[in-house]
């Protein structure tokens, strides 16, 4: 089968000639029809992401849609032809998705939702678990609550804006002047965090009282930030990125608490994969409602030109979550 296969770390994908693979106990064969880019696919290619373990050479691509071909032993749950979806590989010793076909853990996978093209079901899984994680598994997020989530036009930011809509909360989205409209339009209202400090948005939006539930996607100076925008005493801050050295001291006055979110572990620990596919049957049951939608990048890409698809990601130019097309 054909596949991108990196060799070394910081240099150029190759397109390739690899074994198609035979799917084992537990596993189902997908033959792969679309291939989600995500920010971190540029790390590990870049050899920036250590936590991804990434053994080389590999196949990168941690998000897929595509069709079952077969199902090895054990599996019950999916047949052939089944259209399905899910974050299946790409970190440690799993193969990723850039690739014609992956014999994929049976327990990562849903359903594709009816309602989504391949493209745009393959957009979701890494976001969308992250995002659940964070605001349902940690935070609790429900009904008459505020939601602040920093980075909400991001693609992580987007998952988690949808999410706490659907669950009844009232959502606030930190954004750059020019992403505004596209929090706006996923129903939150922007914060433009170029021109306005913390004090005065946790001020405007929430009487001084703070955020129920403060979602950082951005990291550094954010997660310090989302410490001073939490509420007393029941607030909750969550970081998928919780990484450097970060005082407590502001989060520890208002006595609120914190959770990390790793969404990783599953593929490199083996643990915890059933639950990433109950989340995907989740993300499935919002798109299908239409209460879940991905914004797409125009562009269009293939196996060919998957340093084009990484160039977009790493440079910001990318308007929507860039998917390569693979058969």
């Amino acid at each position: 089968m054909r596949a991108v296969v990196l060799r070394e770390f910081d240099t150029p994908l190759v397109l390739s000639e690899i074994d198609k693979p035979v799917a084992g106990p537990g596993q189902v064969l997908v033959r792969i029809e679309a291939s989600g880019v995500n920010p971190l696919d540029t790390k590990i290619r870049a050899g920036k992401a250590a936590h991804a373990r990434r053994t080389l050479p590999a196949v990168l691509g941690l998000d897929l849609a595509g069709v079952v071909e077969e199902t090895g032993p054990g599996v019950t749950a999916f047949a052939p032809g089944d259209e399905v979806f899910g974050m299946t590989g790409g970190v440690g010793d799993v193969q990723g998705t850039l690739a014609e076909y992956a014999a994929v853990d049976a327990r990562l996978l849903a359903r594709k939702p009816a309602a989504l093209s391949m493209r745009e079901a393959a957009a979701l899984p890494l976001v969308f678990i992250t995002a659940w994680e964070g605001l349902v598994d940690r935070a609790r997020v429900h009904a008459g609550q505020k939601v602040l989530v920093h980075g909400g036009a991001g693609g992580i930011g987007q998952a988690a804006v949808q999410i706490a809509r659907a669950r009844g909360a009232e959502v606030f989205a930190t954004a750059s002047p020019a992403r505004g409209e596209v929090v706006r339009r996923l129903g939150a209202t922007p914060i433009d965090y170029t021109t306005t400090a913390v004090q005065d948005y946790v001020a405007e939006h929430t009487g001084g009282e703070g955020f129920d539930v403060v979602f950082d996607t951005v990291g550094g100076s954010v997660l310090d930030d989302s410490f001073a925008a939490v509420r007393t005493y029941t607030g909750h801050v969550v970081s998928a990125l919780g990484w450097g050295s970060h005082s407590l001291a502001p989060l520890s006055f208002r006595g609120a608490t914190y959770s990390g979110v790793f969404t990783l572990l599953p593929l490199l620990t083996g643990r915890g994969r059933e639950h990433h596919g109950e989340i995907m049957r989740e993300a499935a049951a919002l798109a299908d409602a239409g209460a879940l939608k991905p914004l797409l990048d125009p562009r269009h890409f293939t196996l060919a030109d998957v340093a084009d698809a990484h160039a977009a990601v790493e440079s910001g130019t990318a308007q929507g979550k860039v998917v390569i097309d693979i058969s």
